[in-house]
């Protein structure tokens, strides 16, 4: 079997896998990195996002020896080591952008690499726009577009920490 090589959160490792593993499974089977969600197979909900190299993913799609001698990075390597969270994983803490939280993983991902790429800022409609590969069936949205604009201003300079959400 072939191996692959990639570095996930920091830490290389090495795997043999078969020509058709999907990088979800490879983070989720073989190193319990259970944060990636499958939550379709069609590449249609978007639970399944990690970065590759900084670019978000869907990993459901992607197979393991495509992200060979890549850094990932899954929801699980976005904390800082002494636990302090990332902007937008507090962002979406404090603004209650999740419910079941199935999707949030997937979402958050998806909306760190929408701000990172968009540094003039983000209206309402863009940050809609940029989750379109995204579904969330139990909020309805509304928070999460806060919680993103919100993490956007830490993220990008503009603030020193999330705002309070406003009730």
């Amino acid at each position: 079997m072939p191996q692959v090589t990639l570095t996930v959160n920091g830490t290389t490792h090495t795997a043999e896998v078969e020509g058709r593993t999907l990088l979800v499974e490879l983070l989720r089977e073989t190193l319990r990195l259970t944060g990636t969600h499958v939550g379709c197979d069609t590449s249609q909900c978007g639970a399944c996002v990690v970065h590759i190299d900084g670019e978000s993913v869907k990993s459901c799609t992607t197979l393991a020896l495509q992200a060979n001698g890549a850094s990932v990075t899954t929801i699980e390597g976005l904390a800082s080591a002494d636990g302090k969270l990332h902007p937008m994983q507090e962002a979406f803490r404090e603004y209650h952008a999740l419910q079941c939280g199935f999707c949030t993983p997937g979402m958050v991902m998806s909306a760190i690499d929408l701000v990172q790429k968009n540094p003039q800022g983000l209206s309402e409609h863009e940050i809609r726009e940029g989750l379109e590969g995204n579904i969330c069936r139990c909020t309805g949205y509304h928070n999460i577009v806060k919680a993103i604009a919100a993490a956007a201003d830490v993220m990008h300079g503009k603030r020193a920490e999330i705002a309070p959400a406003m009730a």
